[in-house]
């Protein structure tokens, strides 16, 4: 888990993918917000300003055949783990050119092309999802790891704690990605939670707990990166704590006045897209590289919203299929 560790090096090249990821979410967040107040989607959403460096410098820690569990409140993981942006905004937008048909929705993404298997729209229920994916990579001797991201809120809920012993007594090639964003909906880690770090947690299961700076592109990076390389060496689990923080309300156009402004103010200084991208100018990156890549991303979600908007809803009969490996007679 050393800075250090040159097998986890930060390159130049490492940091622009890292700020395309970063900037790509936080564009396309920020339209999402803007196309919902418009009243040109309709739909449930829920923000992930603030978490975009979280994602961005975990996933890049990944291989594209590598599995990724997440939650609705996924965005983030999901573009970073590279679904392409045009079948994203297209399920979103409920079209039939979505990843999942426009069946899925905002809450339900899935791209096995780019590993991410499951969304999960249930509290803490992907964790032992990505534990199944593990023991499958196990036993059909895969080169892969599993990850599942959640929130500290999953890490009260039973399943959490069973899927942390189940993986440490097999071994399993999984990292429990906690994106610890300080609050559980409504309620503050401190209100809720029994101890004041989660990666604690990981001693009562055998396995490593690690905490660090989510909003750290270099230590978020190479804090997951040694976490999957472990996994990938057939050494078990590890549980990251990456303290990152939720700069919008839970959902779309909920009320977050009961998060104090001073820590709010705090957060977002710390959060924002121009301390990224200081940091990342700071690894040999130039202002042109950056700006290039803000060019190239904001023509992508262009391009995206454009393919959803004029995409077609799927056909009534389509809500028939899917569902069973073969369609089953009524």
């Amino acid at each position: 888990m050393n800075k250090s560790d040159s097998s986890h090096a930060f390159t130049p090249e490492l940091a622009r993918s890292i700020y395309r990821k970063a900037y790509l979410i936080n564009r396309t967040d920020q339209r999402f917000r803007a196309m919902l107040t418009n009243g040109e989607l309709a739909v449930a959403y829920y923000p992930v300003r603030g978490q975009e460096v979280t994602a961005a410098a975990a996933m890049s820690a990944l291989q594209p055949e590598d599995y990724l569990v997440t939650t609705y409140r996924g965005l983030h993981d999901s573009l970073a783990k590279g679904i392409p942006s045009r079948l994203l905004w297209a399920e979103f937008a409920g079209k039939r050119t979505g990843t999942c048909k426009g069946k899925g929705g905002p809450m339900h993404i899935t791209y096995p092309p780019t590993g991410v298997m499951v969304t999960t729209g249930i509290v803490g229920s992907g964790i032992p999802i990505a534990n199944g994916l593990a023991m499958a990579a196990q036993i059909r001797g895969e080169n892969r790891v599993a990850v599942a991201s959640f929130g500290d809120g999953a890490s009260n809920i039973g399943a959490f704690h069973e899927a942390l012993n189940m993986a440490s007594v097999w071994k399993l090639p999984v990292v429990f990605l906690c994106q610890n964003n300080q609050y559980a909906e409504h309620t503050t880690l401190a209100a809720g939670t029994s101890v004041t770090s989660i990666a604690e947690r990981a001693a009562g299961y055998g396995m490593p707990g690690v905490s660090c700076d989510g909003l750290d592109p270099e230590m978020m990076y190479q804090t997951m990166a040694a976490a999957v390389a472990r996994a990938r060496a057939g050494d078990g689990p590890t549980l990251v704590e990456a303290h990152t923080y939720r700069l919008q309300g839970h959902i779309f156009g909920a009320d977050y006045s009961y998060i104090p402004k001073e820590e709010l103010k705090a957060a977002e200084e710390r959060a924002s897209m121009m301390r990224l991208r200081q940091r990342i100018s700071e690894r040999q990156v130039t202002e042109s590289d950056l700006a290039q890549i803000e060019q190239e991303v904001d023509a992508e979600i262009e391009d995206a919203v454009a393919f959803a908007l004029k995409s077609d809803p799927p056909d009534p009969d389509e809500i028939r299929f899917d569902i069973y490996e073969t369609e089953q007679a009524a």
